[in-house]
């Protein structure tokens, strides 16, 4: 039994008997005491070597090896119940003890109860007792019990109960000597394994081989000189000599091999190549090519997926001027990669090259094109939409538009990729958001639809502004932060309600001039009393947020008219400044010049105003009472609805040139008119030519217009102050007809034609008062020929 000290088979701090000395010495002969009187005299000696000496016991053959026959020093140590102490480290003893039931515990491995022996290793000694060891120099056999660290043993497994052998392997653990620093580590050594062979089992004494478990060597300390070349060991060399045989080996073979791949791939297609989803690596060119031009060339005829932001559709490549390059594409392969580690890696990997196109350009751009209506669309804004009295919500979505570069690019480099094409857009963003959109319809469009606003008027009345009119009057607009900013359209609401309370109102109306007496009288103005609607509604916001009652007070104001009484008055309407008639119509001119006539008569031209008769009069058509009549279309004589009106416009035009009126702007016709003067005529087509004068003079215009059946007068009426003269011009440069024939029927209107000449008109402004001469205007005229219409 170990003591808790480290003794054997006593107690605490007591010293272990041990056997003659010189029976020890003599087992050992050959012991280096040299040696071991270095260890003993290196009591600083680290834990790296302890760590040296751990390793080389460490290296001696495991307890679970044939061990050799056990010798008879062996055998006389177990009967005589000897004990032996052996120093190991670095000048720390190690007492070990021995007694009498040593001999007897080996006997009972006879019984297959393994033994354990406490043995220690003290030098190379090839034929040192196993159980018995000499003293080192300077060793004491006295030493403090706590200087021993305890002995851990560890007991091989039994073998063949034929011969048991037990192999017991000392654990010694070697504490630091005073000089070393307490946090150093305590040093753990492995004694060498012995064999242990019963007595009843054991074998006739003789002279055992020392070869079959060689000694083992001394561990050196980590200062010791080096060891002699001849003294080193041979195996380390062995094993880098077999190292290096081996590593030139693989390489000789890594070479080989690399050669025979290569000289059998050089002429082929890079391992690990695709083009467009084909593979082709380690193919030949020409085989590569077949291939290609099987697999691939049926594309450029079928349709490919072109992917645009979210829009999808489909180009023929064929169609879009593609085609395959099938040289280029195997080229852009590349040749077979020298670098070792490249091949290697070309096993395992895939690469895909893509194909190299030909392309016709203007066929892809036209492609591309074709594409815009597929992929082009205009940002959608987040919003709120009425569908009658229920609001919705706008989603937004950005809007896109093709890059036409980047997709003939893309289409030129990608058609044949499996999976399609991706073409880059350009996206419009938009400014409001999904939750914006919902936030507006939630707080506002929804509680704005939920019932009626009514307006009171006078005597009872009201308006009633329904919800199914709230989308006319409720807008939103993007509020700059992604949400929508409410708007209220009192404008939109007043054109609604208005109606509903005009019998309530009074409206202003301006002063006008009568004829009744030969002279013009002013008619004097009405003061209006009509709903102020912005005062009115100007708490709408509320009102369509209100959750109850939606009820809000007209508010009525006093309107004056454009023109009062009193400045009607001021006007100066007092006399005939000019005056101009002409005649020669036939019926159906004349039922629209009367009409027309009757439209413009009593109309005001205020100093500085401009007077426009088509604006004046309106539409010109069936539903206002105009019937077809003459009119000159592209030179031709032909009928409209409103036809002869240029007779009004001719008289107005001469008028208010007799007047002083400045021209702003007039048409002559295209063709001379007998019954008007050469360059002093005008004519008007609905919605298409205009005739409009300006009043210069500081008083207004009243125009008079009176039709009859033979002719049409216009009178201004205001203060004369200016003398106006014609002065005709020559005629010249004339021109003669040409004939055209038109299939008989309503559309063809026959005509003897005449010459087309150049003319002009010169027109003199002068003071009423003084005569001076105020202005001289020059206006020359070319008319084309009327042709000869001849109806067959």
């Amino acid at each position: 039994m170990i003591g808790a000290n480290g003794g054997i088979g006593g107690d605490s701090g007591e010293r272990a008997e041990t056997g003659p000395e010189s029976d020890a010495h003599d087992a050992a002969p050959d012991v280096d005491e040299a040696q071991t009187e270095r260890i003993s005299r290196e009591p600083d000696a680290d834990d790296a070597r302890t760590a040296r000496l751990t390793r080389a016991t460490e290296s001696e053959p495991r307890a679970d090896a044939v061990a050799p026959e056990p010798d008879a020093d062996l055998e006389r140590a177990a009967d005589s119940k000897s004990t032996a102490d052996e120093v190991v480290g670095s000048g720390t003893s190690t007492k070990l003890a021995a007694d009498a039931e040593a001999a007897r515990g080996t006997e009972s491995v006879s019984d297959a109860e393994p033994v354990n022996e406490v043995a220690t290793h003290a030098g190379p000694a090839a034929d040192a007792d196993p159980t018995t060891a000499a003293p080192s120099a300077g060793s004491d056999l006295d030493a403090p019990d706590d200087s021993v660290a305890p002995v851990e043993t560890f007991t091989a497994p039994a073998v063949d109960p034929g011969e048991v052998k037990t192999e017991v392997m000392s654990v010694v653990r070697v504490e630091p000597p005073a000089a070393q620093s307490p946090e150093e580590p305590p040093t753990t050594v492995v004694a060498p394994p012995r064999s242990i062979t019963p007595p009843s089992q054991s074998r006739p004494q003789q002279a055992q081989p020392q070869s079959q478990t060689p000694p083992p060597s001394e561990p050196r300390p980590l200062n010791a000189d080096p060891v002699p070349a001849d003294r080193a060991g041979g195996s380390g060399r062995s094993t880098g000599v077999k190292v290096a045989i081996g590593a030139a080996a693989a390489l000789a073979v890594g070479i080989l091999a690399y050669g025979v791949d290569y000289a059998m791939s050089s002429d082929q297609v890079p391992r690990g190549v695709s083009v467009a989803g084909v593979d082709v690596g380690g193919m030949n060119p020409a085989d590569a090519e077949a291939m290609l031009r099987t697999e691939l060339g049926p594309r450029v005829q079928q349709p490919v997926e072109v992917r645009a932001g979210d829009a999808r559709a489909q180009v023929v490549p064929e169609q879009a001027g593609l085609g395959i390059d099938w040289s280029a594409t195997l080229d852009r392969a590349g040749a077979q990669p020298l670098n070792p580690v490249t091949r290697l890696t070309s096993l395992f990997s895939h690469r895909e090259i893509g194909v190299v196109s030909t392309s016709d350009e203007a066929a892809l751009a036209a492609a591309v094109e074709g594409l815009r209506p597929q992929v082009d669309r205009a940002p959608v804004e987040g919003g709120i939409a009425f569908d009658g009295p229920t609001p919705t919500g706008v989603s937004p979505r950005a809007g896109q538009a093709l890059d036409a570069e980047g997709a003939a690019s893309a289409l030129a480099e990608q058609w044949a990729a499996v999976g399609g094409v991706e073409v880059p857009v350009n996206v419009a963003p938009v400014a409001v958001t999904q939750d914006g959109v919902d936030r507006a319809l939630r707080d506002i469009a929804t509680p704005a639809a939920a019932a009626d606003v009514t307006v009171t008027g006078k005597d009872g009345k009201s308006a009633v502004l329904r919800r199914n009119d709230i989308g006319a009057v409720l807008t939103f607009a993007p509020d700059g932060s992604g949400g929508l900013a409410p708007g209220y359209n009192v404008d939109a609401a007043a054109a609604l309600l208005a109606p509903q309370l005009a019998p309530t109102e009074v409206k202003p109306k301006d002063a006008t001039f009568s004829f009744a007496g030969g002279s013009p009288k002013v008619v004097p103005s009405v003061t209006g009393n009509v709903v102020e609607w912005h005062k009115t509604l100007g708490g709408l916001p509320d009102l369509l947020a209100a959750p109850g009652d939606r009820s809000v007070a007209a508010v009525y104001e006093a309107k004056e008219p454009e023109l009062t009484t009193a400045a009607a008055d001021k006007l100066g309407i007092r006399e005939v400044v000019s005056e101009y008639t002409t005649g020669g119509f036939e019926y159906a001119s004349g039922v629209n010049i009367r009409l027309a006539a009757a439209e413009i008569n009593g109309a005001l031209v205020k100093p500085g105003g401009t007077f426009s008769l088509n604006g004046h009069t309106g539409t010109r058509g069936a539903a206002e009472g105009y019937v077809e009549s003459g009119i000159i279309n592209n030179g031709r004589p032909d009928k409209a609805v409103g036809g002869g009106i240029s007779q009004l416009a001719t008289t107005l035009y001469n008028a208010s040139y007799f007047a002083g009126m400045k021209d702003a702007g007039h048409t002559e016709h295209s063709y001379y008119i007998s019954r008007y003067p050469a360059a002093r005529e005008a004519t008007v087509f609905d919605g298409a030519i205009d005739l409009q004068f300006t009043n210069t003079a500081p008083t207004g215009v009243v125009i008079e217009a009176v039709g009859t059946s033979s002719d049409v007068t216009v009178r201004f009426w205001g203060t004369k102050s200016v003398e106006v003269e014609s002065i005709a011009g020559e005629r010249y440069a004339d021109t003669s007809p040409n004939t055209v024939n038109l299939p008989k029927g309503d559309g063809c209107v026959p005509s003897g034609g005449a010459k087309g000449f150049t003319t002009s008109d010169t027109r003199v402004i002068s003071d009423h008062k003084t005569g001076e001469e105020i202005s001289r205007h020059t206006r020359t005229v070319k008319y084309d020929p009327v042709p000869i219409v001849k109806c067959e």
